[in-house]
């Protein structure tokens, strides 16, 4: 029986890395095939053979690609701390991010959302959805109704993805600093209602 082959290595992996990587920096408009073939150092030839559809399949496929990345890192994080606990772990997380790509570097999943590609915004919208699924489901099982666990995930999610934008623009991580603090406030009151929220 032959081997399958490793979908994590060969050019068209390398051609979705390196379109993550540049969504993340340009924007999915400022992104072409020829910038994505020169990062990734894949053959002029591959492209058509590995994305038939074009541009739009290889941004569908690269934002698919980074969210399920990151739902499954923040995932293990929730698994592993209560909500605020955790919101505070995957700031710390973003902040490293944030500061190793020198602010340059921002959400692959905002950047499809905000993009040109259909297929991708779409995909943008499923991610956001899950990782309010994910967070509300923590927060239900902290104790918190599931009407309310869901409007704060949604809250938490739109407030963090904000928050990135605002540290990007000013070069600085303390909106993400923040934000997170203001969140795991607000998610600490809801588990606990005795809990005396921040002034």
């Amino acid at each position: 029986m032959a081997r399958r082959p490793d979908p994590t290595t060969g050019p068209r992996a390398a051609m979705i890395r390196s379109a993550i990587r540049l969504i993340r920096e340009r924007g999915v408009a400022a992104t072409s095939f020829a910038d994505v073939l020169a990062h990734s150092g894949a053959p002029r030839g591959s492209v058509y053979h590995h994305f038939p559809g074009g541009k739009s399949q290889l941004v569908e496929e690269a934002t698919r690609s980074a969210a399920d990345h990151l739902g499954q890192g923040m995932a293990r994080v929730l698994d592993s701390s209560d909500t605020p606990g955790a919101l505070q772990a995957l700031a710390d997380l973003w902040r490293r991010g944030l500061e190793d790509g020198d602010y340059t570097v921002g959400c692959p999943i905002v950047a499809a959302a905000l993009g040109t590609e259909r297929g991708a915004r779409d995909v943008a919208g499923e991610a956001f959805e899950h990782w309010c699924g994910l967070l509300a489901g923590t927060l239900v099982a902290d104790g918190v109704g599931p009407e309310r666990a869901r409007s704060l995930a949604v809250l938490v999610v739109g407030a963090l993805e904000g928050a990135l934008v605002l540290a990007q623009a000013q070069r600085s991580s303390a909106p993400l600093d923040a934000v997170v603090d203001e969140l795991s406030a607000l998610c600490r009151s809801a588990i606990d209602p005795a809990a005396t929220p921040r002034s």
